[in-house]
């Protein structure tokens, strides 16, 4: 099978590093069957689609909508990276997976508006499927509410027409949506578990999605949540695409 390739641009390496084991043990997949490549660190080499099974684009710390002027120099270059390299992937219709990040980016490039409406704190929600989203193929085997983990500043405010919304929750209404056959973004967390949850709190205390002296709280809080069934999806991204 070609190796799945994981864009991640998680400064903290104890984040980065949680974040790529979560992608190996949710999506069933060794090492070798998902390379990364860590955006923040170095510009984005050139890359042949060819030799891939499909991209995952993982959550991050950048925030899509924050005013240009307010956006680090990696920040500028990974968007402009991230969407030259759209362009290809929406052309060829090329299997695609992002999660939290990918509303951000996927949404953009695809006209839809975001902004700060519909952000949520860390924590777990329930998510309900749409229509649409009980027939897909990438959610098949998931029930029609479940729980995922999510922790959002900004969100899809405007789905684009040609767009096909999949899921939402009670306070975000787009959590996931298709483009074409084969591009999918998700706002809550297909890899986090309550664990991985108690982890980013911790190294994102002070990121400005909570109140710092909060976090403690938020821990404790995240642990009382089972979030299982949004891995399904990972592990069918893997079983529909894996080449």
């Amino acid at each position: 099978m070609k190796p799945f390739l994981l864009l991640a641009s998680r400064a903290e390496d104890v984040a980065a590093e949680d974040e790529y084991e979560a992608y190996l043990r949710f999506g069933g997949l060794e090492p070798d069957q998902l390379k990364r490549i860590r955006m923040e660190r170095a510009p984005l080499p050139e890359l042949d689609l060819d030799d891939y099974s499909g991209i995952i684009v993982g959550g991050s710390p950048f925030t899509s909508s924050d005013p240009p002027a307010k956006k680090s120099e990696a920040q500028h270059r990974v968007e402009r990276e991230l969407s030259g390299l759209l362009d290809r992937i929406v052309d060829e219709d090329f299997p695609f997976l992002g999660a939290c990040y990918g509303v951000g980016t996927l949404g953009l490039h695809q006209g839809a508006v975001i902004d700060r409406t519909y952000g949520e704190q860390l924590g777990g929600v329930t998510i309900s499927l749409s229509p649409a989203g009980l027939q897909d193929p990438l959610l098949a085997g998931l029930p029609g509410q479940f729980t995922a983990f999510t922790g959002h500043k900004e969100g899809c405010t405007v789905l684009p027409p040609h767009a096909v919304l999949l899921a939402s929750s009670a306070a975000c209404p787009v959590h996931m949506f298709r483009i074409k056959q084969n591009l999918y973004a998700t706002q809550f967390h297909p890899e986090l578990d309550a664990e991985g949850l108690v982890t980013r709190i911790d190294i994102y205390r002070h990121a400005g999605y909570f109140p710092p002296e909060s976090a403690e709280e938020l821990m404790e809080a995240a642990r009382t949540y089972s979030a299982t069934e949004p891995m399904k999806i990972l592990r069918n991204f893997v079983k529909i695409y894996g080449r």
